[in-house]
């Protein structure tokens, strides 16, 4: 073998598209960009991000997300209410995530837990959340429970 000999495999190679040389090559005339109008113009087929006088997509984004900008790397909590805790447990009994869970309260698992303070509360309950708002750990002082912080 020989530097002479090498090829690529056949089919490896493919001749590019020669377009505006004449009918009988399949790409003459209009050389593949249809009939009239912008696109079959020479320079540019118009702007980038043009959308034909719409309000361009990037324009339209904060009216997509409502208003302003929410961050991406936002924490979404479990909301538990003192209401709901006084229907759900009993006396002296320990509110965790896991029994939070048990008890149906927490939309998605995966999140963390806040207690909030809207209703009273009776029972004296042990809470352990991930936070607690301040008038909610009040109530549940108050009320003869204990509030603990998880991480």
């Amino acid at each position: 073998m020989k530097l002479h000999d090498l090829a690529p495999n056949p089919g490896a190679k493919k001749n590019r598209k020669r377009i505006g040389r004449g009918i009988a090559a399949g790409q003459g005339k209009t050389a593949g960009r249809g009939q009239k109008g912008q696109k079959a113009r020479s320079g540019s087929g118009g702007k980038l991000y043009r959308q034909g006088g719409n309000l361009p997509f990037f324009r339209r984004l904060p009216f997509m997300r409502g208003k302003g900008f929410t961050p991406l790397n936002r924490i979404e909590y479990n909301e538990i209410n003192l209401d709901q805790l006084d229907e759900a447990f009993k006396a002296n009994a320990e509110v965790t995530p896991e029994s939070l869970k048990a008890a149906r309260l927490l939309r998605d698992s995966r999140n963390p837990v806040v207690i909030l303070g809207r209703g009273e509360i009776k029972a004296a309950l042990k809470v352990q959340a991930h936070r607690v708002s301040k008038g909610a750990q009040e109530k549940i002082e108050a009320a003869g429970g204990s509030v603990e912080i998880i991480n």
